[in-house]
């Protein structure tokens, strides 16, 4: 279900269901001559749509204008619009306290761009992490009042939180690809040509994948659609863990 064409008795039965609420988030960058400048945000957008129309989730508009950085190529003409996290983390924040002021209590954001360690985080997924503790906090603090945790309400925090009642559950972040997936990891090259391949085979250009020479373009003659269609395969089987679907 796509957000923006759900009515409110629809809106109301999701939320009542506990329905995964998910936000696609990217970038737009530089990805080589042969690969469009949405090539991170088209890798979320593109496999979340896939899992749409096999499962139920809702599915918000996606958020396009993370921080790229200038580390793989200048901003002159190439595609690359880097927007610094300060300008982006009142916005999430936004947002993450809207969904939960409307009563969402799943939430999701998942997002492909710097995710090869996602652990240690990267300007784009650490901004939303952050914004999502701190529209935790704001709701619970608005909803509770100061001193919300330390009440004696709260004394069995601990064992609540440990029967899966966390409120800092509610909005969780998630790479595209789960951490060590069989499936290379790159900047334009095998990995995130193949994925293009199998998901916008309409935006690529492999003749000009040797656009400027550039070394991290150089495994990109190696992938096919059929090699996206596996790193696809692992990104769905992988979201639907993170969302607590059914296995297809």
């Amino acid at each position: 279900m796509r957000f923006e064409r759900m009515r409110p008795e629809e809106l109301r039965a999701a939320i009542a269901a506990g329905t995964p609420v998910v936000l696609p988030i990217g970038v737009m960058e530089y990805h080589g001559g042969h690969l469009p400048a949405g090539t991170d945000l088209l890798v979320v957008t593109e496999t979340l749509a896939r899992l749409e129309a096999e499962a139920e989730i809702v599915l918000l508009p996606p958020f396009a204008y993370g921080a790229a950085s200038h580390a793989v190529i200048g901003p002159e003409g190439t595609g690359t619009l880097h927007v610094e996290t300060e300008a982006f983390l009142p916005f999430a924040e936004g947002i993450f306290r809207a969904l939960l002021r409307a009563g969402f209590r799943n939430i999701h954001g998942v997002v492909h761009h710097q995710t090869e360690n996602f652990a240690q985080g990267m300007p784009t997924d650490l901004t939303f992490r952050l914004a999502a503790r701190n529209a935790t906090f704001a709701h619970l603090e608005a909803e509770r009042g100061s001193g919300w945790w330390g009440s004696n309400e709260q004394r069995d925090y601990y064992a609540r939180h440990a029967a899966g009642e966390n409120p800092f559950n509610w909005i969780r972040i998630h790479p595209s690809l789960p951490p060590g997936a069989p499936f290379p990891f790159d900047h334009a090259g095998e990995g995130e040509t193949a994925l293009i391949q199998a998901l916008a085979p309409e935006t690529v250009r492999m003749e000009r994948a040797p656009d400027g020479g550039h070394w991290y373009t150089e495994t990109a003659a190696r992938a096919s659609a059929a090699r996206g269609e596996e790193g696809v395969a692992l990104a769905l089987a992988h979201l639907r863990r993170c969302l607590g679907l059914p296995e297809a």
